[in-house]
């Protein structure tokens, strides 16, 4: 992923209209730089002395690019807000934190990058969601520790990095982040993902290592990945071996045979309670076995293959241990029809589990 970390390397610093001030052991912005100001187009002001991007920052409004990551910063003055024209804006490795923002930092609508990686964020800045245009948000190595269910409005963002926070879960909101290729949430404490991941249609980047993950949603197999990192995770250390099952009890063997031989039943025939039990009925995982359960299913861990790349192991239910001695395949959701087998052997072309 690092390549995605190289915002200002944008062509604009190698025009006659930009200008490089990298490590120039500079506190503020000098006076021969202002008379220039309104022709730059690039401003690269990394690895100086800056404590506190000035109010004269404003008279560089022509500017599409500025870096000025590596410094003290920890202030961003709200003149900023005056460079209309600005697309990457990467202040990485400063002392920024949530208040160090303008809040009317969202006004500045032709963002497209924006790299703020090593510094003190505690959360997402509600700033940031209202930037539309946003393609890329960078904001590894921070002290994020949840996200904002505002997350959603970036629609346009097509690479999220996130790794090296202290993230423990992920809104579902995300699931609406419909233009997203690269997701990077290493070295997070995530426990869990949300299903709603399976809407994220065009992510090709997954990075999880280094989580507390024990499990992945099965949704996550319906995704076109060609990259995923899972490495230091629970589910990859160890497997269950040992199929985990209660032995069913006469209400459970009862219902089972009620919704497998398709008994009909109406309120009038029996009790709320029991019409609420029979209406819980799951269908099993396999989608060969027509059986059902309630309570007492199997827990059992099968192995993804992705196109021969990456084999995860995700969590099954299934309605008893023999189920385990057919050839499993990619079930989708629960149905007596053989359109929904069909599919599922379709998939097991790109998708197998074994």
């Amino acid at each position: 992923m690092a390549a995605y970390e190289s915002s200002s390397s944008d062509s604009e610093f190698h025009g006659e209209n930009a200008e490089d001030l990298s490590y120039a052991d500079l506190e503020t912005l000098p006076d021969c730089l202002l008379s220039r100001a309104h022709e730059l187009r690039a401003l690269q002001l990394d690895h100086n002395n800056i404590s506190v991007l000035p109010p004269t920052v404003s008279i560089f409004n022509r500017l599409i690019v500025l870096d000025i990551s590596n410094n003290n910063l920890s202030h961003i003055s709200d003149e900023i807000i005056k460079l209309k024209q600005l697309r990457t804006f990467t202040a990485r490795n400063n002392r920024l934190e949530e208040q160090s923002l303008p809040k009317d930092f969202g006004l500045l609508k032709s963002l497209e990058v924006v790299n703020f990686s090593g510094n003190i964020f505690e959360t997402l800045p509600p700033q940031l969601a209202e930037l539309r245009r946003l393609k890329c948000l960078y904001l590894g190595g921070n002290r994020i520790h949840e996200l904002p269910h505002t997350i959603r409005n970036l629609t346009r963002l097509q690479v999220l990095y996130l790794g090296g926070n202290q993230l423990t879960d992920i809104p579902a909101e995300i699931g609406y982040m419909h233009s997203l290729t690269a997701l990077v949430l290493c070295d997070n404490q995530l426990q869990s993902l949300p299903p709603t991941m399976i809407h994220l249609q065009r992510l090709q980047s997954l990075t999880l290592h280094n989580n507390q993950l024990s499990t992945l949603p099965t949704e996550i197999v319906s995704l076109n990945l060609v990259e995923l990192s899972l490495r230091n995770n629970p589910l990859v250390k160890r497997f269950v071996q040992d199929l985990v099952y209660n032995p069913p009890t006469l209400l459970e063997l009862s219902g089972r045979c009620v919704k497998i031989e398709k008994v009909n039943y109406t309120s009038h025939d029996l009790p709320e309670n029991l019409i609420r039990y029979l209406d819980s009925a799951q269908r099993c995982v396999n989608p060969k076995c027509k059986g059902v359960y309630f309570t007492s299913r199997v827990e059992h861990i099968k192995f993804v293959d992705f196109c021969g790349k990456y084999r995860l192991p995700l969590l099954q239910y299934l309605c008893s241990p023999s189920c385990t001695t057919l050839k499993p395949t990619v079930c989708g959701a629960s149905s007596d029809s053989d359109s929904d087998v069909d599919d599922a052997r379709h998939r097991m072309r790109r998708v197998l589990l074994g």
